[in-house]
């Protein structure tokens, strides 16, 4: 199917979750891949103990798998908060105290991408007031991604689902890459481009690949409609990715999509098994 090219990494947020989380990553090694990802892996807790961390640790270097990603925390995921940033009070003062130990800890496992989901709108704040909350924070974020090498992702989500998040096409999630790069002078705010999002928000994806591929740090896939693995949908993701490699995309690609209702081992028939590790 023209995948050949592309470096597959499995998230293990939403794949792999009929399993405990410490069992997750030998299980995607025992389905073929050397490379995950993950959202932050305690919703309600943005400070764990540090045997936590290192119970995490272990199970990513006993299966011998490579974290390529972490998202930052951002309350529960999936459900109603979608991100933390920007959102005033308690749940953006969590963000700030999670900021230095997502990014010791990717440190610590040599992963070197870390992901700020924006925060809903809340009726009881100023949306001026919660962009600026979400600026300073992403900053903040930008700051520590750099200290260990890192890179800083901005997504858009799509309005369907995330009614209230702000940042619902790739121009606004882009324009904020933007301003966190100017307010910090890193450059190392980069967009995350998430295939599934963009299309349920009806944008052309041949279009978003060619504008935005240069300020582009992450790509992630899931077919739509449905948000399940490739072939389950209507996208042409041989095509997809064919076109981001010409568009000079040589990083990572996060299969982030739903298995279905069979355990997610059986979700991978699309990619051949010779496909799935990092080369």
């Amino acid at each position: 199917m023209g995948f050949t090219d592309t470096r597959f990494t499995v998230n293990l947020s939403i794949l792999f979750t009929e399993l405990p989380l410490l069992e997750r990553p030998a299980a995607a090694r025992a389905a073929g891949f050397t490379a995950v990802e993950l959202w932050w892996p305690w919703p309600d807790n943005p400070t764990p103990d540090r045997a936590e961390l290192d119970a995490l640790r272990e199970a990513l270097e006993d299966a011998e798998v490579q974290l390529t990603g972490l998202n930052f925390y951002a309350g529960q995921l999936p459900g109603p908060d979608r991100g933390a940033l920007s959102l005033p009070g308690e749940e953006s003062e969590k963000f700030r105290k999670n900021v230095d130990v997502v990014a010791d800890f990717a440190a610590s496992v040599g992963c070197r991408a870390l992901n700020a989901l924006y925060g809903n709108r809340t009726p009881d704040a100023d949306p001026a007031e919660q962009d600026a909350l979400a600026l300073e924070n992403l900053t903040l974020a930008a700051r520590a991604a750099d200290r260990i090498g890192a890179v800083l992702l901005i997504e858009a989500l799509n309005e369907t689902e995330s009614p209230h998040c702000p940042l619902v096409s790739s121009k606004a999630a882009v324009d904020l890459v933007e301003q966190v790069n100017a307010a910090t002078g890193l450059g190392n705010a980069k967009f995350l481009m998430d295939l599934y999002h963009l299309a349920m928000n009806g944008e052309n994806l041949a279009e978003v690949i060619d504008r935005h591929t240069a300020v582009t740090g992450h790509v992630q896939i899931a077919d739509c409609p449905g948000r399940g693995a490739p072939g389950t949908g209507d996208l042409d993701f041989a095509d997809l990715l064919r076109q981001l490699r010409q568009a000079g995309y040589e990083g990572w690609v996060g299969l982030e999509y739903k298995p279905g209702d069979a355990p997610s081992a059986g979700s991978f028939a699309w990619l051949p098994a010779p496909l799935r590790a990092a080369r």
